[in-house]
């Protein structure tokens, strides 16, 4: 089976950062958790992906295809959420969508409704009026609702109340089980134990791991190093830590 996504020896270098030689798959009916303190080079990872920044070295595939040169097919059928809305505060979400449902030849105006509704979002109400969490509802409704393939999210659940972070959890599962792969980066890792299938790591921009989630804690505990992925994750940042202090 070709893989959804596929990302080789991905690099990305700053004046101060260097995301380097990255390197996972996801394949369909999939969700992937991607997890990293901040700063550790998660959303310029995801930003790569999609051609927002532009990676110095590396092959990016989706469904078969290089990203170069395919990037308006490819577009077509992914869907990507980067957190709260900020664009347009002023206009009406109606009038949002009116617009935004013009660049997807695959747009779903029964999804979209069934979204609006799920999350309880007026679309007679401007980004403005919105709560944080409302925001970020309001992206991830626009991601759903063009029959995307591969959803890629960057903190989707950041600025949502538990009860939402639930809901937005089973429908991520409902998701998987009708095809769609899930690539979304967390800091809330109790929601990658509920859902994630894999588990891809980054540590100061390098690839600690990318693996089914079971394989990853099971490892770890084996090793007595934590029974979770939350306990995983601060052993090796605490460590990180200990070391610079111990300088």
């Amino acid at each position: 089976m070709i893989p959804v996504l596929e990302v080789e020896n991905l690099v990305k270098t700053y004046p101060s950062f260097r995301l380097g030689e990255v390197s996972f798959a996801l394949e369909e009916s999939s969700i992937m958790g991607f997890i990293g303190r901040n700063g550790a080079g998660k959303t310029t990872t995801l930003k790569s992906i999609l051609n927002i920044i532009h990676p110095d070295s590396g092959d990016i595939r989706y469904f078969g295809k290089e990203l170069s040169g395919n990037e308006k097919e490819i577009k077509q059928r992914i869907g990507f959420a980067g957190g709260a809305v900020n664009y347009y505060p002023r206009k009406k979400i109606a009038d949002i969508i009116e617009v935004t449902r013009r660049f997807y030849d695959n747009w779903d105006e029964n999804a979209y409704k069934k979204y609006l509704d799920i999350f309880s979002l007026d679309p007679n109400k401007t980004p403005m009026e919105l709560s944080e969490g409302m925001k970020v509802k309001l992206n991830l409704v626009i991601a759903l609702s063009h029959k995307a393939k591969l959803l890629i999210l960057d903190e989707p659940t950041s600025g949502l109340d538990p009860v939402s972070r639930d809901e937005l959890l089973d429908i991520f599962t409902e998701l998987k089980n009708r095809g769609v792969a899930i690539l979304f980066s967390t800091h809330i890792t109790s929601d990658l134990d509920k859902c994630a299938d894999r588990i891809t790591y980054i540590k100061n921009g390098r690839l600690i791991a990318s693996k089914k989630t079971e394989d990853f804690v099971s490892e770890h505990r084996e090793r007595g190093e934590g029974n979770n992925l939350e306990e995983i994750m601060l052993r090796y940042e605490k460590e990180d830590y200990h070391e610079k202090f111990a300088d």
